[in-house]
């Protein structure tokens, strides 16, 4: 699989000159390939093993986890009908489905990560550009998700041990911003989580493949005993009153497609992190339908009958998870559910924060920096900006995630336009890995005018819809608007910036 083409050619290395691979674990790699861009993590594989049960269990992690549970919550509160808002989450999640099948493809049938495709499209040094910029964005939400499912650990703390109540006060017993009791909690959830991550892609896997399916189980018991606590006549599906109708209502649906795309955009991005290990991407296909509209649909329904059902059981209407069970008298509840939401989060914070950063560091210096490395890089860092106080000060989460954030949808813009548009599907592996002046991916000195050209202004609309208050209203829109803007404006250019004795078409 060494040619992604329709009719795959002979492997070659920088000289041209055919070369037998070497095998490193489950990695290809050719004697033409350049330290400086391979190591065993980045490396085509030898063997594709994931099957259709394995992409969804992916997706389920994605979904299954507190910032999931409070997103689909939210939609419910936005004034429209239950109605109008499943119609908004099968748009907005038919929308991420077509946009995976597409990020999937190139990475499905090179057997390459995100960081490497990328390769084709900013350069073979290039491509550090939009690992870094994945990676940064990785290590602030893998903070703020493992500060999030720390607050389960803290919960279930106080409740068997209440004399550590003040050790759970910052200001009796803190540092930086955090309590005693909630470092011990963040810190073990941390440790959890490098736990897993540090024995392979293969215990990911495993994790994963039950801890979607188990999130779903506790999900369906907590929203039948909700339920038969509040009688299901006291149950009101539409979380707020009616405030849209008619035409009305359309800009509101608009708005909550747009928060679902948004939502999802930066595993949708590095999804070729996980589909690289696809057997076939028909595989990838149906677990993308069963993982997203299937799954998804199912989760924001328990969502809703959950978080419905607290408003007539507990006199108020609570849509963090991690709250309602607090309010459960029964202990074995309690702890279930904690640990159920612990391990939920645990899941996203793995596929989506931990294995991005992986790839994207070590693609910066792959003789130095392996996949476990990288990784753990990424979880060091996320300790250093005190995620809790990013969580807890909504403005500069605002302008620390969305700014990075705007820079997402050009980045899919760019690769999407590149693969699809330019080179009509076709990559040559080989050339991903070489350092050679002619090879394919070289460009200028190892970078691809443009990819860089087609960045600045696709990137800094969508980051002036988040600052500049007369442009906000279209802040929910900066995904579908820099990756709109990238994939036109870099169809118009590669054509004319890229070197005129490169085959544009591979």
């Amino acid at each position: 699989m060494m040619q992604a083409t329709a009719t795959p050619a002979p492997a070659t290395d920088a000289a041209g000159a055919a070369d037998e691979p070497s095998l490193h674990g489950n990695a290809l790699i050719k004697p033409g390939y350049h330290e400086r861009l391979t190591n065993e993590d980045l490396a085509p594989l030898r063997r594709q093993t994931w099957g259709t049960y394995n992409i969804f269990a992916f997706w389920m992690s994605d979904v299954h986890s507190v910032g999931g549970y409070i997103t689909a919550g939210s939609l419910f509160a936005l004034g429209l009908s239950s109605w109008q808002v499943l119609v908004s989450l099968l748009v907005g999640i038919l929308i991420v489905q077509f946009f995976c099948n597409l990020v999937a493809k190139p990475s499905q049938v090179t057997g390459t990560p995100y960081p490497v495709i990328c390769r084709a499209s900013f350069g073979v040094l290039g491509a550090n550009i939009p690992a870094v910029i994945r990676g940064l964005i990785a290590v602030a939400w893998y903070g703020i998700q493992t500060y999030l499912a720390s607050s389960a650990f803290l919960v279930l703390a106080l409740h068997f041990f209440p004399a550590l109540a003040p050790c759970a006060d910052a200001k009796l017993h803190g540092f930086a911003g955090l309590s005693a009791l909630g470092w011990c909690a963040f810190m073990t959830l941390w440790v959890l989580q490098a736990l897993v991550f540090w024995n392979g892609m293969e215990t990911i896997r495993r994790f994963i493949d039950w801890a979607g399916p188990a999130v779903y189980v506790v999900m369906i018991a907590l929203a039948i005993w909700l339920v038969q606590k509040a009688g299901w006549q006291n149950v009101n599906l539409t979380l707020s009153f009616l405030k849209y109708s008619g035409w009305d209502a359309v800009p509101v649906m608009l708005t909550a497609i747009a928060l679902v795309v948004s939502y999802f955009s930066g595993p949708m991005l590095n999804f070729g992190d996980f589909s690289r290990y696809a057997k076939h991407f028909h595989s990838v296909k149906r677990g993308n339908f069963w993982g997203l509209p299937v799954n998804f649909l199912g989760f924001s329904l328990l969502t809703v009958i959950t978080t419905s059902a607290t408003l007539p059981v507990f006199g108020k209407l609570i849509t963090d998870p991690v709250e309602t069970v607090s309010h459960i008298d029964s202990t074995f509840a309690m702890l279930l559910g904690a640990f159920t939401f612990m391990t939920a989060t645990i899941g996203i914070n793995i596929v989506a924060n931990f294995v991005s950063p992986a790839f994207d560091f070590s693609n910066v210096s792959p003789k130095h920096i392996s996949w476990r490395t990288g990784g753990m890089i990424a979880a060091v860092a996320s300790i250093f900006i005190t995620p809790w106080n990013l969580y807890h000060n909504p403005q500069v989460i605002h302008y620390t995630l969305d700014v990075l954030g705007a820079f997402i949808g050009p980045l899919f813009g760019i690769l999407i336009a590149d693969y699809y548009l330019v080179r009509r599907q076709r990559v040559v592996v080989d050339d991903l890995y070489t350092m050679s002046p002619h090879g394919r991916y070289w460009y200028r000195k190892g970078y691809n005018p443009a990819a860089i050209a087609t960045m600045i202004p696709a990137a800094a609309i969508p980051i002036l819809c988040v600052v500049l208050p007369a442009w906000q209203q279209l802040a929910n829109y900066s995904w579908f608007i820099g990756m709109g803007i990238a994939l036109a404006l870099y169809r118009l250019l590669a054509p004319r910036l890229m070197p005129a004795h490169f085959d544009k078409t591979t």
